[in-house]
């Protein structure tokens, strides 16, 4: 290829290449070319070869050996060189490269050049790559040409003050009064430009938001001066005059009126003209509408026009584009806590895009509907939940069974509508249900003694039907184990009769304990509920014995375990196994949101208290008589024995017999009880607190308790935490209690995590906390260099 071929020849070249080697053989030719020609000092198509290197930079091949013949051709006095100059340090240079620094100078004296084309360029370059020692040096300059009588230099410049209120904050100052006085302009262009500074300029600075406050009654004027406007050729867009004009004022007004009740008022009346007088069957008219549509949400706006907004979101639900359903969705998400009945309104319409085709849409359609999930609608919502967990994708499957879950719980009208609700979760998407859906659930029908029966005979047909889902297999086979003797009965008014004998049961349990399909937690269960059959049933004792003491050699060590002490129990225990194997006592819970093992401190002391109290206040006084026949048959002596102190704290001061001695000094023999862990407080935002708790299990092994709050007035979803070790630390995490947390520390979320370090290293850990709050999605990073109640010298 010839040095002095064309651009246009170079390109057709490079697109004719029938492989990549020959495609790079061509480039690799022409760059040699280029570079030979840049050394020539007489060049005469310096652009004309620059140009082609911008190409061959397009095409991701190194051209960094441009870099100096930009600066040379900015220098040039030619207009055509100096477009092709600045073209390439656009694209070939940035703030980190040093040769940037070499055409700070020519970018000042362009900027002073008699020919506003080149001013334009200069403009552009320092918007484009300008850095912050650029922009100081210029600064200045900028601000002279925003008072041009240019208006084609007023909008470059303004564009260009954007950039450097964003690389120097403290520039903003500067132009503060150039920018106030640009609103008066008639230009369109120098009005966008003038919009777009002003808002960058009250987002990084409160004292000049308080300033511009009172531009409001202006930016209304040019608002509606564009809503009244007739038809105007140079503006209008699908009918709607300069739509991208009235998006940006109406940006502006929302960050001027979000929390000042003077300044929303101002803009009420013009948000509701544009609300009603906007055309929506147009694409740019639907972006004016959603514009609109959140700064009403975000100002102190009247309830009405709050109405309204909500209504337009609405009539965005049923627009045929996926985008505009899928925004609206987002938005409604965002106001549902606080505009809740307003919302509610448009139910239908929203459960009816749970039926949509696109991934995303039936995502904000599934968690807005279990948003507006209320004890009023719970029934009809639920029903329509149901229905899309059975045919949803099943990257969606946790998520809705999760927050069925979680609306059952909150407003289930009746206790049995809350089991057969669960139930019906677990046989449509058991795989994909969280791990403490088992206990709750567990928890909730050994609550409802009522419904024992009821409940057991559901979970027996449901176990012969489909073994497939483990979670539904679990709660099957606890219940079957609890309550069979329910089920052999077969008398059960809530739900048909069906009979029930000993080996039907026993045969259901042994194809669990025998299916490929059971987990070995799955098969725990089914052990232990064989087991406690033995004292529910008559018949098949001796079969059950031979079915645990099958799986007392079994590989898996839990369940070995578990078989060789059923095993003991039926041999050397057998008094004591009906005591042993007596039903489950009602598990309580303590609070809302907490279940067994999620109770405070000072909960669990105040239980144990009352527990003694009680205790003591049942149990009768005991005659000193049988306390001396107790000390006879442990072989005492016929002579009295001295009084002694109790080891366990100070004598007593009352008389005692010998056998109150000895209870003394049994009684000193119980543990003390371990001092709690302290907890500390290691992140704390949005209402969102994190506390870690530490316990030290060995010399190099450490629990550590995460646990997570919400003071906040909304629900936080998707919260999910992640930790971060050095490399020698071993680190295991157990699964969270839960996935949300209700508003108002209704609920906490706790989880484990285990290390252990054996090398002694110092100890930090990287926590990377991860939530969805209103709508938008929240991560943030939290370091841990020292652990409470642990010493340095521990680990």
């Amino acid at each position: 290829m010839s040095p002095s071929v064309p651009l246009q020849e170079m390109i057709r070249a490079i697109r004719s290449a029938r492989t990549q080697c020959e495609e790079r053989g061509v480039i690799q030719r022409e760059c040699a070319a280029i570079r030979a020609q840049f050394r020539n000092t007489d060049n005469e198509g310096r652009s004309h070869n620059l140009a082609k290197l911008l190409y061959v930079h397009m095409l991701g091949y190194p051209a960094h050996f441009g870099q100096m013949e930009c600066v040379r051709m900015i220098a040039s006095p030619r207009y055509s060189d100096k477009r092709v100059g600045y073209l390439g340090a656009m694209m070939l240079l940035d703030e980190k490269q040093d040769a940037s620094l070499l055409i700070t100078n020519s970018i000042k004296n362009d900027l002073s050049h008699s020919n506003q084309y080149v001013q334009s360029l200069a403009l552009c370059t320092l918007a484009c790559m300008g850095s912050a020692e650029m922009c100081r040096d210029l600064a200045p300059e900028i601000d002279r040409l925003l008072r041009s009588s240019n208006s084609y230099i007023k909008k470059k410049a303004a564009l260009c003050a954007v950039h450097i209120v964003r690389k120097v904050r403290e520039l903003g100052e500067l132009f503060v009064p150039s920018a106030r006085s640009l609103l008066s302009e008639k230009n369109h262009g120098v009005l966008h430009g003038a919009v777009v500074l002003i808002t960058q300029l009250c987002e990084r600075s409160p004292e000049t938001l308080e300033r511009f406050r009172k531009t409001v009654p202006d930016l209304v004027q040019i608002m509606k001066g564009l809503v009244i406007s007739g038809y105007s050729p140079d503006h209008d867009v699908a009918g709607v005059s300069d739509p991208f004009l009235q998006v940006r004022i109406l940006r502006l007004l929302r960050i001027l009126g979000r929390h000042n009740e003077a300044a929303s008022d101002a803009m009420n009346d013009l948000l509701a003209q544009v609300a009603t007088n906007t055309d929506s069957t147009k694409t740019v008219g639907n972006a004016v509408l959603y514009e609109t549509v959140l700064t009403v949400l975000d100002i102190k706006s009247e309830s009405g026009l709050r109405v309204l907004a909500v209504n337009i979101l609405g009539r965005f639900l049923l627009n045929n584009d996926r985008n505009i359903r899928y925004i609206a969705m987002t938005s409604l998400q965002k106001i549902v806590v606080t505009d809740h009945i307003a919302v509610q309104r448009h139910r239908g319409t929203i459960v009816d895009c749970l039926k949509d085709q696109d991934a995303s849409v039936k995502r904000r359609a599934l968690e807005l509907s279990l948003a507006l999930v209320s004890a009023s609608n719970i029934r009809s919502t639920m029903k329509e939940l149901l229905i899309f967990l059975s045919s949803c994708p099943p990257e969606l499957r946790a998520h809705a069974a999760s927050g069925i879950f979680n609306a059952a719980e909150r407003y289930a009208p009746s206790q049995r509508w809350h089991i057969d609700t669960i139930l019906h979760v677990l046989t449509t998407a058991g795989a994909d249900v969280r791990d403490e859906t088992v206990p709750n659930l567990i928890q909730l029908i050994t609550n409802t003694s009522e419904l024992h029966c009821y409940t057991v005979h559901k979970l027996y047909r449901a176990l012969l039907t489909d073994i497939s889902q483990q979670p539904l297999v679990q709660v099957a086979c606890w219940c079957i184990g609890e309550y069979g003797d329910l089920l052999l009965k077969g008398e059960c008014q809530e739900t048909e009769a069906v009979q029930v004998t000993e080996d039907d049961v026993l045969d259901a349990l042994e194809i669990v304990l025998q299916s490929h399909m059971s987990t070995p937690t799955t098969r725990g269960f089914a052990l232990t509920a064989t087991m406690k059959l033995s004292t529910r049933i008559i018949d098949n004792v001796d079969r059950i014995r031979s079915v645990v003491s099958i799986y007392g050699s079994c590989i898996d060590v839990e369940l070995q375990q578990r078989a060789v002490e059923y095993n003991a129990l039926f041999k050397k225990y057998d008094h004591m196994r009906a005591a042993v194997l007596e039903r489950m006592p009602v598990i309580q819970k303590n609070s809302v949101g907490q279940t067994n093992g999620e109770v405070g401190e000072e909960t669990v002391k105040e239980s144990q208290a009352a527990k003694v109290a009680q205790k003591e206040m049942a149990l009768p006084p005991q005659p000193a008589g049988q306390v001396c026949d107790l000390l006879d048959l442990l072989g005492g002596s016929q002579e009295p024995l001295q009084p002694s102190s109790s080891l366990g704290g100070a004598a007593s001061t009352q008389p005692t017999t010998a056998g109150g001695d000895l209870l003394d000094l049994l009684g000193g023999l119980e543990p003390t009880p371990p001092t709690p862990a302290p907890a500390v407080t290691v992140y704390e935002k949005n209402g969102v607190t994190l506390t870690i708790s530490c316990e030290q299990q060995s010399d190099s092994g450490l629990t550590v308790t995460l646990t997570a709050s919400n003071s906040s007035d909304s629900d936080i979803s998707g919260f999910t935490l992640q930790a971060a070790v050095p490399k020698s630390v071993q680190l295991q995490m157990r699964a969270p209690s839960r996935d949300s947390l209700p508003a108002n520390g209704a609920a906490k979320l706790t989880q484990l995590v285990i290390l252990n370090n054996p090398n002694k290293v110092n100890l930090k850990m990287r926590i990377r906390v991860s939530y969805t709050s209103q709508g938008s999605a929240v991560q943030d990073m939290v370091q841990v260099d020292s652990f409470p109640g642990i010493s340095a010298a521990g680990l």
